[in-house]
């Protein structure tokens, strides 16, 4: 059953209110589907909140080493008590382009769920550009978005989106929340250097139009 995977089991130690918190995200998101898509071992979650798809890419693979960044440092804190007690897990308080600075070229796979809504569209580019530039030559991006497809289910993510940004203060915004159209979307991936493999909606048993790209780099 959707929201139930093992792997939230590492969130046990959480008080119970982050422990519903991660609970809804895994039933509301395709976050295994996004985790289905990893190529590599050294595998990298922007924007990696509490840490539930940190957790589905590396609650059972050793091999890999996966990385979590994210500039909340309290969900940071509770990513640490659960899923960073793990020995293959990294956390960090830090945004993408800061990483990118000191640590170009790590990475395999590049996760991104549910960031560029929450920034205004020209600070896209250079967002994108830093996803980038994490990557090895041949490196692959994997982006989820809510896309602007004109329906209800839009129109009922952005209001909640707006009350969990601006009213509960359970996300941090940086300057804008938003959706676009996929077009959108896949024309900023083009520009910033991607050449896009998939982009598939995931919207059956959601009441969220998900779409999730896969890139890899041009």
């Amino acid at each position: 059953m959707r929201g139930f995977h093992p792997a939230l089991a590492v969130f046990a130690p959480l008080p119970l209110a982050e422990r519903l918190f991660v609970r809804a995200r895994l039933f509301s998101a395709p976050l295994e589907a996004m985790a289905d898509r990893a190529v590599g071992t050294r595998l990298l979650d922007v924007g990696c909140g509490h840490g539930v798809l940190t957790a589905l890419l590396a609650v059972g693979f050793p091999e890999r080493q996966v990385v979590g960044i994210d500039p909340d440092a309290r969900k940071i804190d509770w990513a640490r008590r659960s899923v960073g007690t793990f020995q293959n897990v990294q956390l960090e308080a830090t945004g993408v382009d800061a990483l990118a600075a000191r640590a170009p070229g790590q990475f395999d796979t590049v996760f991104v769920a549910d960031v560029l809504y929450l920034l205004p569209p020209p600070r896209w580019p250079a967002f994108l550009s830093a996803c980038r530039a994490l990557l090895v030559e041949s490196g692959r991006l994997v982006l989820k978005e809510a896309e602007d497809d004109g329906s209800w289910r839009a129109k009922k993510t952005l209001w909640q989106e707006r009350v969990m940004v601006k009213v509960l203060g359970r996300t941090q915004q940086s300057g804008a929340v938003g959706f676009e159209p996929r077009q959108t979307l896949s024309r900023a991936l083009e520009e910033a250097g991607f050449s896009i493999r998939e982009s598939a909606s995931m919207t059956r048993g959601y009441t969220t139009p998900h779409v999730i790209f896969v890139a890899e780099c041009a």
